[in-house]
C-alpha cells in the first residue's frame, strides 16, 4: 500500500471511531445474534431476558418482562389496566394484533350518572374504573405464541413483590407525585404508602397482597382474574365504593385479534393498531409529513420542527373528532389514511406561522409502560401496557395490591359523540404499538405518554427514515410533544437549540422548555431483527429507568 492511499485509509478509519465516540445519543445500542428485551426497568428487562435464555418465546419473554413492570412500576401499569400488542412472525413475515382494552360495565351508563348529578365522565374514582384486559391479553398471546408453562412466566414478579426491590430514581419521582392522589383511597395508602409516604430513591419496596394475586393468575390462568378469586375482589371492592362492576362484566370479557393498520412513509411501512386506539394519528400525521421533503437541515431545524407541529395538530383534530369503539362507531379509518386526503390537510399548512385553532377535517367514509422483545428467531412482540393516569383510579383492589384504571375517563357524557359513554362500549384509548419494516429490516418500537404517543411515533419514524439515525439515537433524539393547553402551545426538551426554539417562538408557537431528557417527551423502548444478516438491535431510552438487555 502506498503512503497516499495508506494515510486516506487511517483518516477513515479515524472518522469512523470518532462518529461513534464523538455523538450526541447517550447509548449505545444493544447488539447480538440472540434476543433483546426492552423495557423501562432494568429488572424486568433481566427477568424477559432470562425467559428467553430458557428457550422461551418473545411472547413468553414480554409476558414475564410486563409481569414485573406491574409490581415495579405500579403506578404506570399492572393487571388493573389494558394491553395492546402487535407481533411480527419472522418465519412468515405474518403481522397479528391485540386489542386488550376493557369495555365499562353494563351499569355505567350516562343515565346512571346523570341520576347522581354527574355533568362530566369522572377523571378518576369508580365511575371511572372499566374492565381491565391486561391478563386476558397476555393468556392469548400465550396461548398462540407462547413455549413453556404459563406458571413459570410469574416467578420474577412473584419474588419481586414478595422480596421486595429496590425503587429507581425516575419511579420514585413518579410515585412522589401521586402521593396526595393515592392517599385519598384507605387501602391504597396502606400497599403503596408504607409508613405513610411514598418510598424513596434505594429503599426496598414490598406487596404481598399482590403476590397473592399473581399466584393465583399464575396457578389458575386469567380464569382466577376474570371468573375467580381476585374477580371477587374486584367486584366486591367496587360495591363498597358505590361503582356498578358486575360479576358477568368480567366473566364475558375477551380480548380481541385485530388486523393493524398501515401506511409507507419514504420507502418504510408503519403499522398502528385501529380504533379505539389512537394509531391512526400517527400515521396520518406521518402522511401529512410526506408531502414536503425531509429539511436538509436536520430534524431540529425550525422548518423541520415546525412542519411537525403543524401537522400533529391536524392529524390530532381528526382523531379527537373521530376516534372510538368500532363497534359502535362508523370511523373513517381509511379516509384518514389516505394519501390525497393528507395532501388536502397539508394545504393548510403555512410555513411561516403557526395555527393555533384547527379544527376536524372531513374524510371520506368507507401513563403507561412500553416493552419491545426480539427473541433469537427474529420473532418481535411490540406490547404496551398503562394504568391511564398514575395508580388509575387512584383504587386499589382490596387484599389484591393492583390499582384500577381509569380509562374510563375518556368516554364523552355528549350522546351523539361518537366516543359517548355505553355499556360494554371500549373508550377512546391512548396507548399504541408499533411496528415498522423496509426490506429486510424489521423495528418493533413504541413510545408511551398518553397523548403524547402519535406524534412521539411519528417523530421516531422520520429520524430512522429522513435521518437515518440508528434506533438508539431515533428514540433519544430531542423532541417536542403536546401541550394539555393545546392551540399553538408546545412543550419542547432544551436540547433543540435556542436559536432554533427563537425562530419557532415568532413563528406564533407558544413553548414551554423542560430539561435535556424529560419524560414529559415519553419513555420509549425499541428492537430491529434483520433477517439477512439474523442479528437483533435493541434500544432503551435515556429518559427511564430501563434498559435493553440480551439472553445470556
Amino acid at each position: 500500500m502506498n503512503i497516499s492511499i495508506r494515510t486516506a485509509a487511517t483518516v477513515l478509519l479515524l472518522t469512523s471511531f470518532m462518529s461513534a465516540r464523538d455523538r450526541s445519543n447517550a447509548r449505545s445500542m444493544v447488539v447480538t445474534r440472540y434476543g433483546i428485551v426492552a423495557t423501562s426497568h432494568v429488572q424486568a428487562s433481566v427477568a424477559g431476558s432470562q425467559i428467553l435464555a430458557r428457550g422461551g418465546s418473545a411472547v413468553d419473554a414480554a409476558i414475564a418482562a410486563n409481569a414485573v413492570l406491574g409490581v415495579t412500576e405500579p403506578m404506570m401499569n399492572g393487571m388493573g389496566g389494558d394491553l395492546f400488542a402487535i407481533y411480527w412472525e419472522a418465519k412468515t413475515g405474518k403481522l397479528y394484533g391485540l386489542n386488550a382494552s376493557g369495555w365499562a360495565p353494563r351499569g355505567l351508563t350516562i343515565e346512571h350518572l346523570k341520576a347522581n348529578d354527574v355533568t362530566a365522565m369522572p377523571p378518576n374514582g369508580i365511575d371511572s374504573v372499566t374492565v381491565p384486559g391486561a391478563v386476558a391479553g397476555w393468556q392469548v398471546l400465550h396461548e398462540r405464541f407462547g413455549r413453556i408453562p404459563w406458571k413459570d412466566l410469574f416467578k420474577s414478579a412473584i419474588l419481586y413483590a414478595d422480596d421486595g426491590y429496590p425503587v429507581p430514581e425516575v419511579i420514585a419521582s413518579y410515585w412522589n407525585d401521586a402521593a396526595g392522589w393515592i392517599a385519598n383511597d384507605a387501602e391504597a395508602r396502606r400497599v403503596y404508602l408504607p409508613g405513610g409516604k411514598p418510598p424513596a430513591v434505594g429503599q426496598v419496596f414490598q406487596n404481598h397482597d399482590l403476590a397473592k394475586a399473581l399466584r393465583l393468575v399464575a396457578e389458575n390462568g386469567a380464569d382466577a382474574f376474570y371468573k375467580g378469586e381476585i374477580a371477587r375482589a374486584i367486584v366486591n371492592t367496587s360495591r363498597s365504593l358505590g361503582g356498578t362492576m358486575a360479576v358477568d362484566d368480567l366473566a364475558e370479557f375477551s380480548a380481541e385479534w385485530v388486523e393493524p393498520v398501515s401506511t409507507t412513509y419514504r420507502d418504510w411501512t408503519i403499522y398502528e393498531l385501529p380504533p379505539n386506539g389512537q394509531g391512526m394519528a400517527a400515521l396520518e400525521m406521518l402522511n401529512i409529513m410526506e408531502t414536503t421533503p425531509a429539511s436538509p437541515d436536520g430534524p431540529l431545524s425550525a422548518v423541520e420542527l415546525h412542519k411537525k407541529i403543524e401537522a400533529m395538530k391536524l392529524a390530532y383534530a381528526d382523531l379527537e373528532h373521530y376516534n372510538a369503539d368500532p363497534r359502535y362507531a362508523k370511523i373513517p379509518v381509511k379516509g384518514m389514511l389516505a394519501k390525497e386526503y393528507a395532501r388536502q390537510r397539508a394545504k393548510l399548512i403555512d410555513p411561516a406561522k403557526a395555527n393555533c385553532e384547527v379544527a376536524a377535517g372531513a374524510p371520506p367514509f368507507s401513563d403507561t409502560t412500553y416493552l419491545s422483545v426480539v427473541d433469537r428467531e427474529g420473532n418481535i412482540v411490540s406490547l404496551i401496557q398503562s394504568n391511564y393516569e398514575a395508580f388509575g383510579a387512584g383504587l386499589v383492589v382490596h387484599g389484591m395490591g393492583f390499582a384500577l384504571q381509569d380509562r374510563g375517563a375518556l368516554f364523552s357524557l355528549d350522546p351523539a359523540s361518537p366516543n359517548a359513554l355505553a355499556p360494554r362500549k371500549r373508550p377512546f384509548h391512548t396507548i399504541i404499538p408499533a411496528f415498522m419494516e423496509r426490506g429486510e429490516q424489521h423495528i418493533g418500537f413504541g413510545i408511551m405518554g398518553g397523548a403524547n404517543q402519535p406524534l412521539a411515533h411519528a417523530q421516531f419514524v422520520s429520524n430512522v427514515a429522513d435521518y437515518g439515525m440508528n434506533i438508539q439515537e431515533a428514540l433519544e433524539n430531542a423532541r417536542f410533544t403536546v401541550s394539555p393547553e393545546r392551540g399553538c402551545n408546545i412543550v419542547i426538551e432544551s436540547r433543540v437549540a435556542p436559536e432554533v426554539r427563537q425562530k419557532l417562538s415568532t413563528m406564533g408557537h407558544r413553548l414551554d422548555v423542560r430539561n435535556a431528557y424529560s419524560t414529559a417527551m415519553g419513555r420509549g423502548q425499541a428492537v430491529l431483527h434483520d433477517s439477512k444478516t439474523q442479528v437483533n438491535y435493541g434500544a432503551s431510552d435515556a429518559r427511564a429507568d430501563g434498559a435493553a438487555v440480551p439472553e445470556q
